[in-house]
């Protein structure tokens, strides 16, 4: 057992031997001593703590001292009644306190009592419990601000968990102190009736049992047992003060002292005032002149000297700023600064501000948070931070969405209106300001708050500017969150599986792929809009073929097939028969022809002419399933769909590319084309 758990568990148990054991005056002359160095250790530590959980185990002191209070008290008043010696300590604070007068020790003791009832108690009581609720009521907004600053990047997530952390220590101490406060109310109150009770009882032991007078034991004891009172409430008046300064205490940047001095006596202005007054009225009242006349020139001293200070304190600051300046000229530039990148930014014009202004009652933080959230549980993966920025470069209601730095996309927006689209089907149009979404650049119009209800009930989708700036950033993302995953983003993903399924990881990295290998896989993945949320199914797909090959490509074809569930879910709904576009089988043993093999991988080399011609029938093909509202999708032999979707995805990017293998046995199709040329 440690030194410090032993020296606790012994206070505690001392408590309890007095309470049950006599013990001698002098012995309980050194335990009221020690109880008085206790009281004021706690009062120095609340003063100088710099914020309230450097003292977390307070309600656990206010306990501990309380009993061992209360343990004193019972020992005290068991020699006052049995021997009349309960030791110099109480006969001190009896006789020299009180002056030797009853009725002074009455007063000066009634006086304690009711400060520490009437005032400390009663006010730390109800501070106390207004801070427990206040920071109860506070912490969901407080958990919101961590999660908005992690998003932004402002802190990363090891200051997020230990924000967190603060915030359930403070709730867990606040609400202690709620109730720990009743300690210390408690332990007054059986003070005050533990001396009514001496002071019957010690008359009663001098008639009764010593044959004294009534007046003479009466001030006998009753001088002892109000040094006893005196003694127990000083310690007990100290802790309740302890108490009150803890839950009052306002700043968590310096100590007690010198905020306080700094706040109330570092104002020149003020002390010249109080200077001023101080010696009006030693001169012009009958007030003592020298007192008055002298305390107000010391005052103006103060306030002098004050002054000088912040002059002295001005010129220092301005000094050093202009040295830093000079230094900062003098020394090379950092640029180590300017070459991190940022994987994501939205950038725009002064504006949109208010949109991302929390204070002014902005939600596009709330946005980007929820799009994180949103593209993980799709296609699961971790969006790097986004970064918001303003830039005056910008006009006023424009904004750009920058990917490593470069900017791959654009809108604008009109703050105080709302975009109105037509779906198709509404016949009466509406005025407003032509416009396209920038999104998926339909047409689009502008419209004014005043319209929004007529636009609803015509037919039209109506959207607020938050929302399609959210919609234009969740569309970039997804059009580029293969190339923002990095081999870090893979390696996090590695961990978390190694923590469930740990053989799996073992045989697989890096005897069998290499971290770059799985992230080609992955981003090939994604680059499709295929989901690696079940990365599980993922791993052994590869833990399986990478046995045979090593090539990513091919790789990433098994990957899909094992997937064929979730695919299948994606593009082919349940219970409807989908239309489809097929490939003439001339074209894929074409394909397979053309496909050369080098120790990098495989690629297509097609004759230019060929080329043409199948994107050319491609775009006949995909262009009857656009009129019939349907997405385009072209089923294919599992060999060739890879190098068909690489030979169209640079002229139709929606095109969707399947291939008979990663299709579910109950899924209907219905093929309305076929890709083919003569």
């Amino acid at each position: 057992m440690r030194k410090a758990d032993l020296g606790v568990a012994l206070y505690l148990l001392s408590a309890f031997v007095m309470f049950i054991i006599p013990i001698p005056s002098q012995l309980l002359d050194v335990l009221l001593a020690c109880n008085m160095a206790v009281a004021f250790s706690i009062m120095f530590g609340c003063m100088f703590a710099k914020e309230v959980l450097e003292l977390s185990f307070f309600p656990t002191i206010l306990l501990f001292t309380t009993i061992f209070r209360i343990a004193l008290n019972v020992s005290s008043t068991r020699l006052i009644l049995t021997t009349g010696d309960p030791g110099n300590v109480v006969a001190t604070f009896g006789g020299y306190v009180g002056g030797g007068d009853l009725i002074v020790g009455a007063i000066i003791f009634i006086i304690l009592i009711l400060i520490q009832f009437m005032v400390i108690n009663k006010g730390s009581e109800r501070v106390a419990e207004v801070t427990a609720r206040f920071t109860l009521d506070a912490m969901p907004g407080k958990q919101m601000a961590i999660d908005a600053d992690l998003n932004t990047g402002a802190i990363d997530d090891a200051e997020a968990k230990r924000r967190r952390d603060k915030i359930q220590e403070e709730s867990s101490f606040f609400g202690s102190m709620d109730g720990a406060v009743k300690y210390v109310k408690g332990d007054a109150t059986a003070g005050l009736l533990i001396t009514a009770v001496n002071i019957i009882g010690g008359i009663a032991m001098g008639v009764l049992r010593q044959g004294m007078p009534v007046g003479e034991a009466l001030d006998k004891y009753a001088i002892l047992t109000i040094g006893d009172g005196l003694v127990s409430q000083i310690p007990s008046l100290l802790i309740s003060l302890s108490t009150g300064i803890l839950v009052t205490k306002g700043t968590k940047e310096a100590d007690f002292g010198s905020v306080l001095i700094r706040q109330f006596f570092g104002v020149p202005k003020v002390m010249y005032l109080v200077g001023g007054v101080l010696i009006g009225l030693g001169i012009l009242t009958p007030l003592n002149n020298l007192i008055f006349i002298s305390l107000g020139v010391f005052f103006l001293i103060v306030g002098r000297i004050m002054a000088g200070t912040i002059e002295t304190a001005e010129i220092e600051s301005e000094v050093d700023a202009d040295e830093m300046a000079a230094e900062e000229v003098r020394q090379p530039e950092n640029v180590n600064s300017l070459l991190q990148v940022d994987p994501i930014e939205l950038e725009f014009g002064y504006g949109i501000i208010p949109l991302a202004d929390v204070n002014q009652g902005g939600d596009l933080l709330d946005r980007v948070v929820m799009i994180r959230r949103q593209i993980a549980l799709e296609l699961g993966t971790i969006v790097p931070i986004i970064r918001l920025r303003d830039n005056i470069q910008l006009n006023p209601n424009q904004y750009i969405i920058k990917i490593k730095g470069v900017q791959v996309s654009e809108g604008e927006i009109l703050f105080d209106h709302y975009m109105a689209m037509n779906p198709g089907y509404v016949e009466e149009e509406i005025t407003g300001i032509p416009t396209f979404e920038p999104s998926f650049h339909l047409p689009a119009i502008w419209i004014t708050e005043s319209q929004r209800e007529r636009a609803e009930s015509l037919g039209y989708t109506v959207v607020d500017p938050p929302s399609i700036i959210a919609t234009h950033l969740t569309e970039v993302i997804r059009q580029y969150i293969a190339e923002l995953l990095t081999r870090q983003d893979v390696q996090n993903l590695v961990n978390n599986i190694k923590e469930s399924n740990p053989s799996l990881v073992e045989e697989l990295v890096p005897k069998l792929l290499g971290i770059g290998e799985i992230q080609k896989v992955l981003q090939n993945l994604l680059r499709e809009g295929i989901s690696i949320r079940d990365l599980l199914s993922v791993f052994e797909t590869l833990a399986d073929y990478a046995v045979t090959t090593r090539d990513t490509d091919i790789l990433t074809e098994y990957v899909r097939q094992s997937l064929k569930r979730a695919i299948s879910g994606k593009y082919f709904p349940a219970n409807e028969t989908t239309s489809v576009i097929t490939l003439d089988p001339k074209i894929e043993q074409e394909i397979m022809n053309n496909v050369k093999q080098t120790e990098q991988g495989a690629y297509l080399a097609l004759d230019p002419e060929r080329t043409k011609a199948i994107l050319a029938s491609v775009g006949e093909e995909v262009q009857k399933l656009e009129n019939l509202g349907k997405n385009p999708v072209i089923i294919t032999s599992p060999i060739v769909r890879m190098y068909f979707k690489r030979l169209t995805e640079d002229y139709y990017r929606d095109l969707i590319v399947v291939s008979y293998n990663e299709i579910e046995s109950n899924i209907e199709l219905q093929s309305i084309g076929m890709v083919t040329i003569a």
